[in-house]
């Protein structure tokens, strides 16, 4: 901790425009997306999500006849808007985002909507028809090293030469990943030649496809505004725009921060990743968290930190949804699932209330009577397991019932499988005899099934 503070802020790249032009190359790309977000804004309730059913259809006309764009221009500007925060959906009500309200006065909020978009560059184009997802996916992996690369080089970068790297880092990754190779080509590849250079070459089943996969991202992230695409004289090439330059630098720093931080955990699986940030304080962890997102694909890292949440730790659950915090609107869909599992719903539940622009101090009314006596539990549990007696005595402070009493009739009924052991540790932790002999035999009705 002490590391970071005195750590001096980096310089970004000589050459680098000032912050207030970034923003203005943002605002440029992202021009279009705002009209529509400021024109679903007035037109509440307006719908205009890319769909092709009837629903959709009537405010997309609209729209378009006001804004004088086409139907296409309206859908891909709305995709846009959302996977840069600019509005966001509530049931079928479209509701313009906070980004929206401070597009014109906050260059760093305007940055921010900007890289959400550059880090949602995948979903900008649909991938070529007949690749396998799992291919699709290796690519979308694969790209922060071309990237890299085409920040490295400073200047244009030939295609080939991009397209070696991703063969490359594609093999590599499938290597890690242990994989035995196919003995058959796949379904979308069966009709086509073998090439001499077998698998690891590029006619090979370990590339197959990629040319035109390294196009889709190419075209993706030129849509973004993050490179710019030119056809030479010779060979087409690649160049890092300004703001793509800023963005993979701002990725590459903070990479470089977890890697000479004490807790050093860039390279941890999600779980040792929480455990180390388990005792830093709130805003080097949220550090650690954006360092280890910005190492891997969001879809990955979103669903590692899910599986963490539902193990058996309290603590990691806890630490997982903020995490998750960090991550913000990419991370919505999977969260909203997650609203039906119960020993997720009380977080999940607070996190889209936050997303959604609650106060964090408001977000509890969200929750139910029994949501918040569970989540109660559930952090006793996370105390209990981690903290220090003195904290889980002044966790009773925190119920949201009146008294003691009513506190243990409740969470009794909760059936939180912790629950024993949370009053077993509180009952030994308490100074006062009374009250700890009475959470005690609320522990053995519990475990004994009695009322």
């Amino acid at each position: 901790m002490t590391t970071r503070r005195t750590r001096p802020a980096p310089r970004p790249p000589e050459g680098t425009p000032p912050r207030a032009e970034l923003a203005r190359q943002a605002r440029h790309v992202l021009a279009d997306a705002v009209r529509i977000a400021r024109w679903a804004a007035v037109e509440r309730g307006a719908d205009i999500a890319p769909r092709t059913g009837p629903e959709g259809a009537p405010a997309q006309e609209r729209a378009a006849a006001a804004l004088d764009l086409t139907p296409g221009q309206i859908r891909a500007g709305w995709d846009r808007a959302r996977l840069a925060g600019l509005v966001e959906l509530h049931g079928d009500t479209a509701r313009p985002g906070w980004r929206l309200h401070a597009w014109d006065r906050d260059d760093s909020a305007v940055l921010r909507g900007w890289v959400a978009l550059f880090d949602a560059w995948s979903l900008v184009h649909p991938a070529p028809e007949g690749v396998a997802p799992s291919a699709v996916a290796e690519v979308v992996e694969a790209v922060p090293q071309v990237l890299s690369l085409l920040q490295l080089s400073q200047g244009p970068v030939l295609v080939p030469a991009l397209l070696d790297l991703l063969g490359q880092r594609v093999e590599e990754l499938r290597e890690e990943r242990c994989e035995v190779p196919a003995t058959e080509p796949a379904p979308e590849a069966a009709d086509a030649p073998a090439g001499p250079a077998g698998p690891a070459g590029p006619a090979g089943p370990a590339v197959d496809g990629l040319p035109a996969l390294l196009d889709w991202a190419l075209e993706g992230l030129a849509a973004v505004g993050a490179l710019t695409l030119d056809p030479g004289t010779d060979e087409r090439h690649a160049t890092l725009t300004p703001l793509g330059n800023w963005a993979v630098w701002v990725k590459l720093e903070q990479i470089c921060v977890a890697a000479q931080s004490p807790a050093g955990n860039i390279e941890q699986s999600a779980e040792d990743m929480l455990r180390g940030c388990a005792r830093l304080t709130p805003g080097p962890a949220r550090d650690e968290y954006r360092a280890w997102l910005a190492a891997r694909t969001l879809s990955s890292a979103v669903s590692e930190l899910l599986a963490v949440a539902r193990g058996e730790d309290a603590l990691l659950r806890g630490l997982a949804f903020e995490a998750l915090r960090v991550v913000g609107a990419p991370a919505e869909a999977e969260v909203r699932a997650t609203v039906a599992e119960p020993s997720l719903r009380p977080y999940a539940l607070l996190w889209l209330a936050e997303y959604e622009g609650a106060d964090p101090d408001d977000a509890q009314e969200v929750l139910t009577r029994e949501e918040s006596t569970w989540l109660w539990v559930d952090t006793a549990a996370a105390v209990a397991d981690h903290g220090e007696s003195e904290l889980l005595v002044r966790h009773l402070d925190s119920a949201v019932q009146g008294t003691v009493p009513a506190l243990l009739d409740e969470v009794r009924a909760v059936g939180h499988p912790r629950t024993v052991q949370v009053l077993v540790a509180l009952a030994a932790a308490h100074p006062d005899p009374a009250l700890a002999k009475a959470v005690r035999r609320a522990a053995f009705q519990v475990h004994t099934g009695g009322a």
